[in-house]
């Protein structure tokens, strides 16, 4: 059974979930992004870890522009324990990626909460819901990460998604992964 999306029902796929919506998981509860959230997010751009495969943290000049409209886009979840309701990391689908304007997920986990599968299980619900909610006239998802990003390279495998290119960006060979709906796979 794939998550339940809780605003109004999983709507059909002729019709589009109005944002915000909130998908819930057995662990997880993954829900707009809030201002709130803003001290989480900040660690997720600045932390070293998180962004060793990014570019590095994201300078402390242009923070300010990240956390002014980080809440206000569509499509960029917070990902938080049903447990405690912790925010742990966020997953975004951007609509129309520089990549022909496929949709595109890209996610992010704070290192504490690396390892527990909540990547997995956040990444293939949002892709899941965005099959059903994000129009496109494209049938797939697609994701880019660093090749040298094994962890996030395996993550995308695990739900379904096939390496379908690969290429030189920001100094670094660069691997392009693609799911249909048909071939997700639950991250659970």
């Amino acid at each position: 059974m794939g998550p339940q999306c809780e605003a109004q029902g999983m709507p059909s796929k002729s019709e589009s979930s109005p944002w915000p919506t909130t998908i819930s998981t057995p662990r997880l509860l993954l829900r707009p992004a809030e201002t709130t959230d803003v001290k989480e997010f900040s660690r997720l751009w600045t932390d070293p870890e998180v962004r060793r495969f990014l570019g590095g943290p994201v300078a402390e000049e242009k923070l300010p522009l990240y956390q002014q409209h980080f809440a206000s886009r569509p499509n960029v979840f917070a990902v938080t324990t049903r447990k405690d309701m912790a925010v742990v990391g966020s997953v975004l689908i951007d609509s129309a990626s520089r990549f022909d304007d496929r949709r595109e997920v890209s996610y992010g986990l704070l290192p504490e909460h690396w390892g527990q599968g909540y990547a997995r299980e956040a990444v293939a619900a949002v892709v899941e819901w965005a099959f059903v909610n994000v129009p496109s006239d494209d049938a797939s998802i697609i994701a880019v990460t660093q090749e040298a990003n094994t962890r996030s390279c395996r993550l995308l495998e695990a739900i379904g998604m096939r390496r379908i290119d690969r290429f030189v960006e920001f100094g670094a060979p660069q691997a392009l992964f693609s799911v249909e709906r048909r071939r997700l796979r639950s991250g659970r």
